[in-house]
């Protein structure tokens, strides 16, 4: 195997999750990105002009999010033109492949310095916009890959995986109730202070126009009080008799989020503390059809690669998508659900789809530090079946 291990993170911030037409709903996608890509330099003290490159990932790239946001963000933050930067569409995965790709840039030489990070103001430009069928411009799927693959969406998918794996709705709403209450809890033992900042946004009238006064988005939209009482009256989003609702599956949402990686060397050059090394990276194809079990495979392949066993890791972040994603991923490869998702996932904070990849990097850091373990493992599930895996270790 490839071992990038003398490339390490020295710092990652993430806004708060906004709620659909919440706080950050107000904010260009571009604005919210710079404000994280502005706080990793501001915190860290390095000067951006040592950064090679950065690589944003951004799932629907259409409007707003369009003429590579990453690029854009970085130049309306006022940081240096000759700072190159790409965003990646790897669907839901993408911030998190943004940070294996920055990793690879630096493990190979390309860079000594990158900003991996990630933005979606899913508000403002709602998910699948770039393939809306309203813009004239034909669809993504073309008919010879209905000869290969039937053709599912993601609600679907989790489903079959309900059904393969044997997840219950109760399991379901279980899970979903406990992602709500690690949150809370999170946020009341400031388990997230230090890794978010506080994002300014403009006020706006009933038309959408600027009142001129402002409000403070400082903590997390998506967290609700409930019960499993109130979990088993929701109705199913994808079967009548399906398992998954909108309080066990992720959250429409807002936010960024950015991590700063270089080498071993470059840091200790430039006088900052490295706080986690990169252990190993993957990406990996699945089956279409499920698609949404990339992190079976992803998890499989990065344990295989580094010899570490599951019991070896500390802290796990696996998307919650939806609930039997994670649930089916802990059956398949063994980890404990209590060291997975601790302070909560996108059924309670929400999912950003192209930021989510760096918040789960930037939780995963925090946690792995917070609970003075050692190893923390990150995985995705992507549209079109693909699985994002990253291993950290503490330093």
């Amino acid at each position: 195997m490839s071992n990038p291990s003398n490339v390490v993170i020295v710092d990652a911030v993430r806004t708060p999750i906004g709620r659909r037409g919440g706080g950050l709903s107000t904010v260009h996608p571009a604005d919210v990105l710079a404000r994280v890509q502005s706080a990793l330099i501001e915190r860290s003290g390095i000067d951006p002009a040592e950064i090679g490159q950065v690589v944003g990932g951004c799932v629907s790239q259409v409007g707003e999010q369009s003429f590579n946001v990453t690029r854009t963000a970085w130049l309306s933050a006022g940081l240096p033109l000759t700072t190159a930067a790409t965003t990646v569409d790897t669907q839901c995965g993408s911030s998190q492949q943004a940070t294996n790709l920055a990793t690879s840039l630096v493990g190979s030489g390309v860079v000594d310095v990158a900003v991996a990070c990630g933005v979606e103001v899913m508000s403002r430009i709602p998910i699948g916009s770039n393939s809306s069928k309203k813009l004239g411009l034909g669809v993504p799927i073309p008919k010879p890959y209905f000869d290969q693959y039937e053709m599912t969406s993601q609600f679907e998918g989790a489903e079959r995986i309900a059904d393969k794996w044997g997840i219950s709705r109760d399991d379901a709403d279980r899970f979903g109730l406990a992602s709500q209450e690690r949150a809370a809890r999170a946020w009341a033992e400031g388990r997230f202070d230090g890794q978010w900042i506080p994002v300014e946004a403009p006020d706006v009238d009933e038309d959408g126009k600027p009142t001129g006064t402002t409000h403070v988005v400082e903590r997390d939209e998506g967290l609700r009080e409930t019960s499993l009482e109130k979990l088993a009256t929701l109705k199913p989003v994808a079967r009548e008799d399906g398992v998954h609702t909108a309080g066990n599956s992720s959250q429409i949402s807002d936010g960024a989020a950015a991590v700063l990686i270089m080498t071993e060397e470059k840091a200790s050059a430039l006088g900052l503390t490295p706080r986690a090394r990169v252990v190993d990276t993957c990406l990996v194809g699945v089956d279409p059809v499920l698609m949404l079990t990339g992190p079976i495979d992803a998890t499989q392949r990065l344990l295989d690669r580094t010899g570490l066993s599951i019991d070896d890791i500390d802290v796990f972040e696996i998307n919650e998508a939806f609930a039997s994603v994670v649930l089916a991923w802990a059956k398949e490869v063994g980890a404990d659900l209590e060291k997975t998702n601790p302070n909560g996932g996108a059924i309670a904070l929400g999912h950003p789809l192209g930021g989510t990849g760096s918040f789960l990097m930037t939780k995963a850091l925090n946690e792995v530090e917070r609970i003075d373990g050692r190893y923390a493992l990150v995985s995705m599930c992507c549209g079109g079946g693909l699985g994002t895996g990253t291993i950290i270790e503490r330093l």
